[in-house]
């Protein structure tokens, strides 16, 4: 029974290692401009469950780099990220949603994806949630509450929270 243990592990483990080794070249091909290469990349550890490699290749549909530009393809990576709990795929999504770019319009879903992105402590989503109440789209317009949310971003070091919650402190 222990040596099944072991034999398990090793493979979840070389699997891991394999997957963390597409999306590091990935990363590479990505930031030398080989964005082709970035894509396949990125689309090998999407297919195989990796929502880093979605929420990325998501990325790359949506701003037409090593790829076709197109919004839907790129909501439906960003969705296939959330199904994963990834906090920059709901963050990504949660901007869809708010622009109406490949997805209908709708700023309460946009508002219930950048809460789960902050709540996962990706600090855009912070930042986005804090917009959203200051312009009172897709929830009450709350004053506080954007202050509370533009504070967790600039606590995660995001310039442009501090830079909002400096200008809402005025």
């Amino acid at each position: 029974m222990k040596t099944v243990l072991k034999c398990l592990l090793g493979i979840a483990l070389f699997g891991s290692l394999a997957l963390a080794g597409d999306i590091i070249e990935a990363y590479k091909a990505y930031e030398k401009g080989n964005y082709q290469e970035a894509v396949e990349l990125y689309k090998e550890a999407c297919d195989e469950g990796d929502t880093f490699g979605c929420n990325n290749l998501g990325y790359m549909y949506e701003n037409g780099q090593g790829v076709k530009r197109d919004y839907l393809k790129a909501a439906e990576l960003y969705k296939k990220a959330c199904d994963g709990r990834d906090a920059k795929g709901y963050n990504n999504l949660g901007a869809a949603y708010s622009k109406g770019k490949g997805i209908t319009q709708d700023y309460f879903k946009a508002v219930e994806l950048y809460k789960k992105a902050c709540d996962g402590r990706d600090a855009n989503g912070c930042n986005n949630l804090g917009s959203m109440y200051i312009n009172g789209q897709g929830a009450k317009k709350d004053r506080k509450r954007a202050l509370e949310y533009y504070g967790k971003a600039c606590d995660m070091k995001l310039q442009n929270g501090c830079e909002n919650y400096a200008k809402l402190k005025k």
